[in-house]
């Protein structure tokens, strides 16, 4: 028996049509936002001054942390860097692990 599962994302801002989750952090805390084209070009753009004149702290792994502390990484993050991989003209395996190239670029990416 074959099973479909399909994902839509809904705007969190204006309950419309999603294209992207959104990550950003600030004051120590980490978010995450399912955004239009639209809404997530406005986040970037409002975002933009400070990010230009800020440093940068590090950025956030997905990535295990050496042996036994592990966080996984989830399922829409995965679907998400594969989605961007493909959109870049990566080659990414459709299921299965990520490669760490791949996860890296999209981390400087994003």
């Amino acid at each position: 028996m074959a099973k479909q599962i399909q994902e839509i994302l809904i705007d969190d801002l204006d309950g419309g049509e999603a294209n992207e989750t959104v990550s950003f952090a600030i004051d120590g805390s980490s978010y995450e936002i399912d955004l239009s084209d639209l809404n997530a070009k406005k986040l970037r753009d409002a975002l933009t001054p400070f990010v230009q004149h800020a440093r940068r702290a590090g950025t956030v792994s997905t990535r295990r942390r050496g042996r036994g502390g592990s966080r996984a990484m989830t399922r829409e993050k995965s679907s998400e860097i594969r989605q961007w991989a493909k959109n870049h003209g990566l080659q990414v395996s459709e299921r299965g692990r990520i490669a760490s190239t791949i996860v890296e670029k999209y981390e400087q990416a994003h």
